[in-house]
């Protein structure tokens, strides 16, 4: 018996990880990777309800998993990933070849917050493919966020001046990739230095890109560095921030789609 509840258990949480906006008739379909870190981990169950929510109000068919194992299957079904605060630390060869062949494919990538981050050197076609490094940051502060591209739908939703906390990573280009920002944030609105004991952090001057885009391989890259905490996957203007950039690398509707 103990048996059979763990089997009804385990298959109640497969058919659970997707959800179908209308039975295969949505408009495309997601993946949306969020691994539980130690820093990253309440966000998790606040994230998923949101998701399913936009799932059905946009009508697209939605998988979520913890899994970084599902790169090492099919994805070319999916019109794009969303790299949830997951870590690519956390990947192993298979998974980064899947990835790898999935944007080689003309796949898509929607890049989020704490999957920014990569160990330095560790998979330089990740920095590439995300197109800047991670340095730094300060403690979470609240600070003034402009738009870079009005053009982009990640901002249609947002005020010229957005007051928003959040963690302000500052970044390198070590490759020489070229982006398009969306959102920057006004280091004049916050301290940059602000950071823990035996940290330094100087911040990045005017040039501090938060979101962008760009076209990597054969797809297109999306890439927030907001959403930290888990009570920011409520937020309307974050999250009409996230689908806009989901729906940009799924579709490549918007005047900045193209290179």
């Amino acid at each position: 018996m103990k048996k059979a509840v763990q089997a009804l258990a385990a298959a109640t949480a497969v058919a659970s990880a997707h959800l179908s906006a209308h039975a295969g008739d949505g408009q495309f379909q997601l993946l949306v990777l969020a691994m539980p870190t130690k820093y990253h981990y309440e966000y998790i169950p606040v994230a998923r309800e949101s998701f399913e929510k936009l799932a059905k109000l946009h009508a697209f068919e939605l998988t979520w998993t913890a899994q970084p194992g599902a790169f090492e299957g099919d994805l070319s079904r999916y019109a794009a990933v969303v790299l949830l605060n997951s870590s690519e630390e956390e990947f192993n060869e298979a998974q980064r070849a899947g990835l790898e062949r999935y944007m080689k494919a003309g796949g898509n990538a929607v890049v989020v917050h704490r999957a920014i981050i990569s160990k330095p050197g560790l998979w330089p076609w990740y920095e590439k493919l995300v197109g800047r490094s991670f340095v730094i940051h300060p403690m979470l502060q609240t600070a003034v966020v402009t738009k870079t591209d009005v053009d982009h739908p990640a901002t249609f939703g947002l005020p010229e001046r957005w007051i928003w906390s959040d963690e302000w990573y500052e970044f390198s280009n070590p490759h020489g990739v070229s982006v398009h920002p969306v959102l920057a944030v006004d280091e004049r609105s916050y301290d940059p230095t602000k950071i823990w004991p035996g940290q330094v952090a100087k911040g990045m001057g005017a040039d501090h890109p938060v979101s962008w885009w760009h076209m990597f391989e054969k797809g297109r890259v999306f890439v927030t560095a907001l959403g930290h905490n888990a009570a920011m996957y409520r937020d309307e203007r974050y999250l009409d921030h996230l689908w806009g950039g989901v729906w940009w690398a799924a579709k490549g509707y918007g005047a900045s789609s193209k290179p």
